[in-house]
């Protein structure tokens, strides 16, 4: 089986967020279940040097896009034994940065899909399945259904369509991106890419994939209906029967505290009370006051989805209880603000570090007791599991993955693996700090089973691995293997 994943980033070359773990993981996860999997996403000018020096140029050509046409470099990289495509323009791809979130960003992720497309036969690679991620791919499954269906060796492609987050959907103008891409303006419609008069790439890929996933179970029950659906939630209901929701994993190779090169020092499920060195010296880094009090994190971005507007609700009531609160990340102004005056007002208590870091991120993930994740929605969500993989106790609202992926606890049954809570409401998530850190304070032994069973939780890639390999074969009408049913045990005589 031939798969080929096209996408925006992707782990080690350029990352923003949770999506360039899962392109960067999950393609490695697929190669031990014996797919010929490859990834092409865009050669930005950002990509670390190191990388860019050592890649190999496959081919360049001329490629119709507009008016005329445009030079289509291609370059690759073999990585952990996955190839890796880059489509080279300095014109589109050689801005400062990744996203720029202007009019010229449609112009951009229009050519990659078309040369995502153009680039097969100069690759000498035609899949069976090419796997689309997020609104910048949108458009590939669309122009292979509208353009290429004529050409049989483009006509046995299939496409798998992933939604990573609704709520970004790149919409631009019709005139602009239907000219470059000569697409008819019938296709213009509300059953093709129109979206309130707008062309919708996210929309481009849900009417015309083969099939929809999403990166949990539970977001893709929530995005059918008109709360969380972004206007989207009617065709989504149309198409229910081609969407699936399979749980993102984390690359528990590199997430391993055992050997994370980013800790000072390191532990693993069998001596996890080395949590408590990594605090100290995190405390002293950070000029936090070195006391034995539970430390709460948050690795996000600043913004409303990830829940700020509850942190700033009671902000005051959470470091009344006596806790230190780390934050690390970019966001939007009002939120940076009010962590930087709570720092100010809190010295040795609150601390904000505004940068993309990932050390520190892995630092503040292994040296936390808690882990504050309240967001409004979260698809999938990774750091609840990066927390959990590190022994750090998540405290989450019961959305999307979160749901899926934390089991909150139960003092009847002595069950879970973090603290959650179901409405989006600043003190129902207060009162799961507050039962949290009272465990922390007052049973050590049931805070001990909690830490063992977040480190022994696995949330690995090949169980999602497999369920995208169940899902590629029923879609090439190849036979599906059922798991094998383990012998029970026979009674010694």
């Amino acid at each position: 089986m031939k798969v080929l994943f096209c996408a925006s980033e992707s782990f080690p070359f350029v990352k923003t967020g949770g999506l360039a773990d899962v392109v960067g993981s999950l393609p490695k996860a697929l190669l031990k279940q014996g797919v010929d999997v490859r990834v092409m996403i865009p050669k930005y000018r950002v990509i670390d040097w190191s990388y860019i020096c050592s890649m190999t140029h496959v081919c360049h050509f001329q490629m119709p896009f507009g008016n005329g046409s445009v030079y289509c470099g291609i370059d690759s990289y073999v990585f952990e034994g996955v190839t890796f495509y880059f489509i080279d323009n300095l014109a589109m791809f050689g801005h400062d940065g990744v996203y720029t979130g202007d009019e010229q960003e449609g112009y951009r992720y229009a050519f990659f899909c078309r040369a995502v497309l153009d680039a097969l036969p100069k690759i000498d690679f035609f899949p069976d399945i090419i796997h689309c991620h997020d609104w910048q791919t949108g458009l590939v499954p669309a122009l292979l259904r509208t353009q290429y269906s004529a050409d049989p060796e483009y006509a046995k492609i299939k496409t798998v369509y992933t939604i990573h987050n609704l709520r970004f959907q790149g919409l631009f103008r019709w005139d602009r991106i239907g000219e470059v891409l000569h697409l008819d303006s019938r296709y213009f419609s509300q059953d093709g890419l129109e979206f309130y008069g707008l062309l919708s790439f996210m929309k481009g890929g849900i009417v015309y994939a083969d099939r929809i996933t999403t990166v949990s179970p539970t977001y893709a029950e929530e995005i059918c209906t008109e709360y969380y659906g972004e206007r989207l939630d009617g065709l989504l209901r149309f198409r229910k029967y081609s969407l699936s929701g399979i749980l993102n994993g984390i690359d528990t190779h590199s997430y391993d505290p055992k050997g994370d090169l980013a800790l000072p020092d390191h532990y693993s499920i069998r001596n996890p009370q080395v949590k408590k060195v990594l605090k100290r010296k995190l405390q002293q880094d950070l000029g936090l006051a070195q006391r034995d009090v539970p430390m709460i994190s948050m690795v996000t971005r600043l913004t409303d989805q990830k829940g700020m507007d509850l942190v700033q609700r009671v902000l005051e009531e959470i470091l009344s209880i006596d806790v230190q609160f780390v934050v690390v990340g970019l966001g939007e102004s009002k939120y940076v603000n009010m962590l930087r005056d709570a720092q100010r007002r809190h010295y040795g208590a609150v601390v904000l570090c505004s940068v993309l870091d990932e050390g520190l991120a892995r630092r503040v993930y292994a040296a936390s007791d808690m882990y504050l994740m309240p967001s409004q929605f979260e698809p999938c969500g990774l750091s609840q599991m990066i927390a959990m993989r590190y022994g750090t106790i998540p405290i989450v609202r019961e959305t999307g993955g979160l749901k899926d992926s934390v089991i909150p606890y139960n003092k009847y049954t002595d069950e879970g693996t973090g603290f959650g809570f179901v409405n989006y409401n600043a003190h129902e998530m207060l009162k799961q700090i507050e039962d949290a850190t009272w465990y922390w304070r007052n049973d050590p032994e049931l805070w001990k089973r909690l830490v063992h069973r977040a480190m022994a939780a696995d949330f690995s890639w090949k169980a999602s691995a497999k369920k995208y390999l169940a899902l590629y074969k029923n879609m090439l009408g190849l036979p599906v293997r059922a798991p094998r049913k383990k012998k029970a045990p026979v009674a010694a005589e």
